[in-house]
């Protein structure tokens, strides 16, 4: 079994990678990835969709939503969410390396460092492949997760923070395949209860990204240091490429 496939990983982490204040966010960060990629309206994907809380709020500015996760659990919070808000959003379970709807939407998302779980480059490259045969000709894919540049600038090897509810999250990251690959330990201690889970993931920099989505099809490639748009320097927050599918 893959780390993402394992239900108690969501499940038990899931109020610390998703706080109130995250799903809060949402609302302006829709509207700035809207700015970033240019298009205001039409079909949607939200590849790796998670509990829908950038779904729901495309959704709720217009666009015609697709949300696609391979958890169960993560798509229960989605439509609970939908739910609660009144819209109406279509929810797919599937691999996103398997998902493809030719020329569908026009405009894709992939977000909250949702890019880059396969140890397998080729799977990596596969999802973009996907999306781009997904996209209308000048549909955009937006893509954000945090850059090598910054984690090289901010790492640390022991991370540990409170929750609201009292408990102790602890992280310790490693470096793993000559600075191309994360691997976690994520401890979290509840009630006198000790969980503990490993997981790792593909780190790029932003020239890694932007050749990666030119190499799978994507005719320009833009990059940014936050989805508020500034410049991917030393002050970046974020790695986040703005990539359009040219027209044919």
């Amino acid at each position: 079994m893959e780390w993402f496939e394992n239900e108690d990983f969501w499940g038990d982490f899931y109020s610390f990678m998703f706080p109130p204040e995250r799903f809060a966010a949402a609302k302006e960060e829709v509207s700035r990835i809207v700015a970033l990629a240019q298009c205001s309206g039409g079909s949607l994907l939200d590849l790796c969709c998670g509990p829908g809380r950038h779904a729901v709020e495309f959704a709720r500015s217009g666009f015609q939503v697709t949300g696609v996760d391979r958890s169960p659990f993560l798509l229960e919070r989605a439509r609970e969410h939908a739910s609660e808000t009144g819209v109406s959003i279509e929810w797919i379970m599937e691999d996103m390396r398997n998902f493809v709807r030719p020329a569908a939407f026009d405009l894709a998302c992939n977000l909250f460092t949702s890019f880059g779980y396969f140890k397998e480059e080729q799977d990596n490259l596969r999802v973009l492949r996907n999306v781009h045969q997904s996209l209308k000709e000048n549909g955009v894919l937006v893509i954000e997760v945090v850059g090598k540049e910054r984690l090289a600038r901010t790492w640390q090897n022991t991370i540990s923070s409170e929750l609201a509810d009292g408990s102790l999250m602890v992280q310790r990251p490693q470096l793993r395949d000559d600075w191309s690959r994360v691997y976690s330990d994520w401890i979290l201690v509840k009630d006198g209860c000790t969980r503990n889970f490993s997981f790792e993931h593909t780190i790029y920099s932003g020239r890694e990204l932007k050749d990666c989505l030119l190499s799978c099809g994507f005719g320009q490639v833009q990059l940014f240091g936050g989805l508020q748009g500034s410049p991917y320097n030393l002050e970046a927050t974020r790695l986040v490429a703005v990539a359009r599918k040219s027209s044919s």
